[in-house]
């Protein structure tokens, strides 16, 4: 068990040296011993740059809409979607979109997320998507930018991302948990650094994982593939493959990360994935839900009657545990998630476990996880082009 509530399988290492693992435990000990701000960030010694007075405020609005991009908006939506609570309607606006919002002319609380403050489409759909009628929340970096001018004028309330924490690595932060406690979920199940760092399982599990992972990028293997057999953490996974590309993709290097949807792509990539080229290792992910619909054995005819009263997700399951006896059959590096309970503790260990994963990653390829210098250059380029016409 990686923790309390996850199964975790880590990548085939049967009678194999690990040339790598006392360096990669090593970065991980140097990692923790710095007391990183960051890192800090992942526990619940971290203080939140908000008054908790304010939480009780702003949950009387049941109607909540976030805006922002990348980072600034993946984890609260991630968290959102994979734990499901049924007490608000959140909405988030994640793109450039010229179709307005279902709730558009209620009623509403925004939060309107961007460390810089200057993101162009956060201010594209700010100026579109807000109104006056709204309560407006501003979170972004305590210094002069266009958010902190615009809440002024709209005497909006402002709180403070540090601007030690980059976006892809904010989900901890104010950034991931103020939407949080909207939703009703606590802080503290959340950030469980301290906690995590002294459970021996969880070291281990790191630095193996880390280290397989490494060598398998010595060895050209540098396309992650995610087979995700649970609808509702797509966006999880839309968070984590920001969170590698964007960390890792420097100077020739990275890891490319690929999602795919299971069981649906056993009926079209799954071909590829074992016959195909050999540069890829994957990550197995399986939620086992508590409720699911059963079949009913009367719609059935009898040369499938094996089908009987099964539920869905244990037919999901069943395909889960073939798909990863066909891997190991033919030697394809992968790893396993199993996860036994959606809950606030299981979330907040997989979010510590992939930055860790990526931040010493990052070390071990020398290269900076903390910068995107290719992602200015577009955004440079963006603005120039507004400009000239």
């Amino acid at each position: 068990m990686l923790g309390r509530y996850i199964e975790f399988k880590n990548f085939n290492t049967r009678n194999k040296k690990f040339k790598n693992k006392k360096k990669i435990f090593k970065i991980f000990k140097k990692l923790i011993a710095e007391k990183n701000d960051l890192i800090l960030s992942l526990d619940k010694k971290y203080k939140d740059s908000f008054p908790k007075k304010i939480i009780s405020k702003l949950k009387k609005i049941k109607s909540v809409q976030l805006i922002g991009m990348g980072g600034s908006i993946l984890g609260a939506k991630a968290i959102y979607k994979f734990l499901n609570p049924k007490n608000k309607n959140f909405e988030f606006i994640d793109n450039i979109s010229n179709v307005l919002p279902q709730n558009y002319f209620k009623k509403k609380l925004v939060l309107i997320i961007s460390k810089s403050g200057n993101t162009l489409e956060t201010i594209s759909n700010t100026s579109i998507f807000t109104n006056k009628k709204n309560k407006n929340v501003f979170i972004t970096e305590n210094k002069k930018n266009y958010l902190t001018e615009l809440a002024n004028e709209l005497k909006s309330e402002i709180i403070h991302h540090n601007n030690f924490i980059g976006g892809r690595y904010s989900v901890l932060s104010e950034v991931g948990m103020l939407p949080a406690q909207l939703m009703g979920f606590k802080v503290n199940k959340f950030r469980r650094l301290n906690q995590l760092i002294k459970n021996k399982n969880f070291i281990n599990s790191l630095v193996l994982n880390t280290t397989n992972i490494f060598d398998l990028i010595e060895k050209k293997k540098t396309n992650s593939i995610i087979l995700n057999y649970d609808d509702r953490s797509n966006d999880l996974f839309n968070w984590y493959q920001q969170l590698v590309a964007e960390s890792l993709g420097k100077k020739g290097k990275g890891i490319l990360p690929v999602i795919s949807t299971m069981p649906k792509d056993n009926h079209s990539l799954m071909q590829y994935y074992l016959d195909g080229k050999k540069n890829h290792f994957f990550t197995f992910f399986f939620v086992k839900e508590k409720k699911s619909k059963k079949i009913n054995y009367k719609d059935l005819l009898s040369s499938h009657s094996f089908l009987a009263n099964k539920k869905l997700n244990d037919i999901s399951y069943s395909q889960f545990l073939a798909t990863e006896n066909i891997f190991r059959k033919k030697e394809i590096p992968f790893r396993s998630f199993v996860i036994n309970d959606r809950n606030e503790q299981t979330l907040g260990e997989l979010f510590t476990f992939f930055i860790l994963e990526t931040i010493i990653l990052g070390r071990a390829m020398k290269i900076d996880p903390f910068n995107q210098p290719a992602v200015e250059l577009i955004k440079k380029q963006t603005k120039k082009i507004l400009i000239s016409k």
